[in-house]
């Protein structure tokens, strides 16, 4: 009996393993046809030579989209695209699993379009992405903020509280929907099944951006999936850490969701090209099969066994410290925000860059965001570990540092108008020293990690000016 389990759980890996796209694109490789179609240039024969040499004639020539070629469309999803995301939905534990091309913000927009409508109540996050900002915009929801726990020392938000959810809730009893971020960019973690527990009892649909935790799933060494949490509809970048190609994402809703998944494939249809590149739709597809194969499991788990070697070799460093759980909240064990002692975290970018050839995520006036992905060897992260090692030992200075470190506004946003009546109402254009006072018209948020030091709606304060030293003027609402 048990034997007979094995062969029925591999034959079911083999079938997820498999990748329709890329076989539907290799056929058409395999079997070429006289184009007369789109795209113009042809399989490369009317592109620049340069760039024809840098990205090679196979490339150029699967540069196809939908409807050619027996690929199936996106909108309406047929064919192996069709399929696809049916293996996808397979592997993430989700109903039902959409393919997005324009990152997870066009997933947002659509979740924003699909679940809300004008005069709706949303309770978000305030350290959400601008992509969710712009999605409120566009619907007309009215958000409610969530505010979330502040890190001490290191400025950034941290978890947001289940309590502080509940009482929003409370306070508020018409709110609709609740939309989360989870992870933060610096990967720390809330307890969304709490959270997820307190939608539930209220009926209340839970959406959770968890761009950044899209690997969760393929590993119980990581934290857990929110689309195993309760969530209703769950977003993942694939594009940054699960191995497919820049601007491609996922929108996954859940078993038992609460939300629609029509609806929201009519708002993705509104939004999405009506030519979809199938090279970012076979690098999705490709993600999958290969996080759920026996090679994708050796990579997360070389992944995770070098940030803990890197994470062990910086608690050794006396003048490099890294944000831990020891705080009080869990964190992603592959995301090191590190800092350091007398210099800033822009000039410790400078560093690496310059004096190690080493690139960072981000850096701000606090620190670096280290990622450790699954491409990244063993000697890799070794490298990058015993160059932070050099130069915690190395006198180096930052007058910056000293004069002119700030910190994030993290704090509660003065808001005296929706986001999307202050968008659309009569502006004017004032130098950033005269817009103390006024009311923003813009959203300005720097990516990343597209969170917004200021949104559509919100009174814009001394605080902010630090931050908005690449903005001479600014967008407020005209005064009457």
């Amino acid at each position: 009996m048990a034997k007979l389990l094995k062969v029925k759980k591999e034959d079911k890996i083999r079938t997820l393993v498999k990748a329709p796209i890329v076989d539907a694109l290799k056929q058409a490789w395999e079997n070429p046809t006289y184009q007369f179609h789109i795209p113009g240039h042809t399989k490369g024969r009317a592109i620049f030579d340069d760039f024809k040499k840098l990205m090679g004639t196979k490339v150029l020539s699967l540069d196809t989209t939908d409807e050619f070629d027996n690929l199936g469309t996106l909108h309406p999803a047929t064919g192996p695209i069709k399929e696809a995301q049916e293996l996808a939905a397979e592997a993430f534990g989700a109903q039902r699993t959409f393919f997005l091309l324009n990152g997870s913000t066009v997933g947002n927009l659509a979740m924003a379009l699909g679940c809300t409508k004008k005069g709706n109540k949303v309770l978000v996050n305030r350290n959400c992405h601008r992509s969710i900002l712009t999605g409120l915009i566009l619907s007309g929801a009215e958000p409610v903020w969530a505010i979330p726990q502040q890190v001490d020392g290191w400025s950034i938000w941290g978890s947001i509280s289940p309590k502080d959810i509940e009482n929003a809730l409370d306070k508020n009893d018409d709110i609709s929907l609740v939309w989360i971020t989870n992870p933060t960019y610096e990967g720390v973690v809330s307890d969304i099944k709490s959270i997820s527990a307190i939608c539930k009892s209220r009926g209340i649909p839970l959406i959770v951006d968890e761009a950044h935790g899209c690997l969760w799933n393929f590993s119980n060494q990581l934290p857990e999936t929110a689309l195993k949490l309760g969530a209703d509809a769950v977003l993942h970048s694939l594009h940054k850490t699960g191995g497919s190609m820049s601007q491609s994402s996922m929108l996954h809703i859940a078993k038992n969701s609460l939300i629609d998944p029509d609806s929201v494939a009519k708002a993705l249809k509104l939004l999405h090209t009506t030519s979809p590149s199938m090279l970012l739709l076979a690098s999705l597809d490709a993600a999958r099969a290969n996080l759920v194969s026996q090679k994708g499991k050796k990579l997360i788990a070389r992944m995770i066994k070098n940030a803990k070697y890197l994470r062990k070799r910086i608690d050794a460093m006396e003048k490099i410290h890294q944000l831990k759980p020891d705080f009080g909240f869990l964190t992603d064990v592959t995301k090191v925000f590190v800092r350091m002692d007398g210099i800033s975290g822009k000039r410790l970018e400078t560093i690496l860059e310059v004096d190690f050839n080493i690139e960072v995520e981000s850096a701000s006036d606090v620190g670096v965001l280290l990622l450790v992905n699954q491409g990244n060897s063993f000697n890799d992260v070794k490298y990058l570990a015993d160059s932070l090692e050099k130069i915690s030992r190395t006198n180096y200075t930052d007058l910056y540092y000293l004069e002119n470190r700030k910190h994030m506004p993290l704090s509660i946003p003065q808001i005296k108008m929706s986001p999307r009546e202050a968008f659309f109402a009569p502006k004017e254009t004032v130098s950033k020293h005269d817009s103390i006072g006024r009311i923003a018209a813009e959203v300005i948020a720097e990516c990343p990690p597209g969170i917004s030091i200021l949104l559509p709606g919100e009174i814009i304060r001394e605080e902010h000016l630090p931050y908005l030293k690449d903005y001479d003027f600014i967008e407020v609402v005209k005064e009457s």
